[in-house]
């Protein structure tokens, strides 16, 4: 059986610019770009202009019944590339109001800007351009699509690079899986995003890394490229057991504390019950991490043992992770809703998934660009918005002898 050749998006069209235009320089490329637009615009016009005559362009009219077209008028486009030329069509009666190009209107950018929405959106290519025909009465290829998307990959550049705040107070880590095309195989790659919340208490991620980073070297390769970028000091990490993520980050932020979610711990556990007691046992968990002292959570730690002593699987789980249902009585009850869960996180991954379950993606690229404009929505969505109950938070903080000298120094409010 042939081996099918791997094509990058866009090869194509891009072989036959560069083979056209033999550009030299990032302007020549600019400029060869254009074409793609410029067919595209012309035939919405010419599309518009059927509609309102009412007949296509070589269909046969009787003479006397039918206004009739008029040659053409030049304008030049302004759009995300440059200014395109294109020839706008007249009819007779001068009755012909171009909408997708209203007269007097030169710039258009903003139809790119509608395919780079519906982009963020989770919208396949094939989607975009059956939207764009049903709209405006014309379609534009899978190359024309990337061509469009590729614009944000230095932004995109720019935004992972970008300074961040020297202090947060929590982090989120987590991952999630997607299907991307490596060395003609298809391969489940996993992206790793961190989630912050800053002094004020609101939320911003910091990054997202694709790759396989389960070890203490890759997770002190991504923490020392977060204190390059800015940070000087982490209060909490909350996470899912990655492998290597706390040696990693304590390497680089030595006082830092690294909280396992107890709501993972909870799925891990209940993996060893039978449905029938997936209640009880549940039940008796939450006595021990919403416990209102350690003593009590030990306690309760005691009797749960004891009555679920026929699952030790289960049991297991929590006697290997106790201690971090004990770290979370270091602190007041508003800082332990935070904490104890990567809620925040798998929030911001539910939200990656509805964009990510289309298919596979042929690169990497594709990947970072599709999620970093999903990225972009939900900042919209936050709009620097506090973090509910904030205010408690930061009171309870206070008084940790390690958290109040971090929170006067980089809270302005002080």
């Amino acid at each position: 059986m042939m081996t099918r050749r791997k094509q990058t998006p866009g090869s194509d069209i891009a072989n036959a610019i560069i083979e056209k235009y033999q550009p030299k320089t990032v302007e020549d490329m600019q400029d060869a770009l254009k074409e793609i637009f410029g067919p595209m615009f012309q035939a919405m016009l010419n599309s518009e202009m059927e509609h309102h005559l009412g007949y296509e362009h070589n269909e046969r009219v009787e003479k006397e019944s039918l206004n009739r077209r008029n040659g053409y008028s030049k304008k030049t486009l302004k759009t995300s590339f440059g200014s395109v030329p294109v020839d706008v069509p007249r009819d007779r009666e001068a009755t012909f109001e171009p909408q997708i190009i209203p007269k007097h209107k030169t710039d258009v950018s903003a139809i790119e800007n509608k395919v780079l929405a519906m982009y963020a959106r989770g919208m396949s290519q094939r989607d975009i351009s059956a939207t764009i025909e049903d709209i405006y009465g014309f379609s534009i290829s899978h190359e024309q699509i990337s061509s469009i998307t590729d614009r944000v990959l230095d932004e995109l550049d720019r935004w992972q690079n970008r300074p961040l705040a020297p202090f947060y107070p929590f982090l989120f880590v987590d991952c999630m899986y997607v299907s991307l095309h490596k060395d003609y195989e298809v391969i489940n790659a996993a992206v790793y995003t961190i989630l912050g919340y800053n002094a004020n208490g609101e939320k911003d991620i910091l990054g997202l890394w694709i790759g396989n980073t389960e070890s203490k070297h890759s997770w002190m390769q991504i923490f020392d490229e977060l204190k390059a970028r800015g940070v000087q000091d982490i209060g909490f990490i909350s996470m899912d057991g990655v492998s290597g993520l706390e040696e990693g980050a304590k390497a680089i932020f030595k006082e830092v504390v690294v909280q396992r979610c107890i709501v993972h711990l909870v799925r891990n556990s209940i993996k060893y019950v039978p449905n029938k007691d997936y209640k009880p046992f549940t039940a008796q968990l939450k006595k021990i991490y919403g416990a209102p002292s350690l003593k009590a959570a030990h306690t309760e730690f005691e009797r749960f043992k004891q009555t679920w002593s026929n699952y030790p699987g289960a049991v297991g789980v929590w006697e290997r992770n106790f201690k971090h249902v004990e770290q979370l009585f270091n602190y007041g009850s508003a800082v332990r809703k935070i904490m104890y869960t990567t809620n925040a996180i798998e929030s911001v991954n539910s939200s990656f998934r509805k964009v990510t379950k289309k298919g596979s993606f042929p690169n990497e690229n594709a990947v970072m660009k599709l999620l970093y404009l999903r990225i972009q929505e939900l900042y919209k969505k936050w709009n620097k918005r506090t973090i509910s109950g904030w205010a408690m938070v930061r009171n309870q903080l206070l008084l940790d002898k390690r958290m109040q000298p971090l929170f006067e120094k980089y809270d302005r409010s002080f």
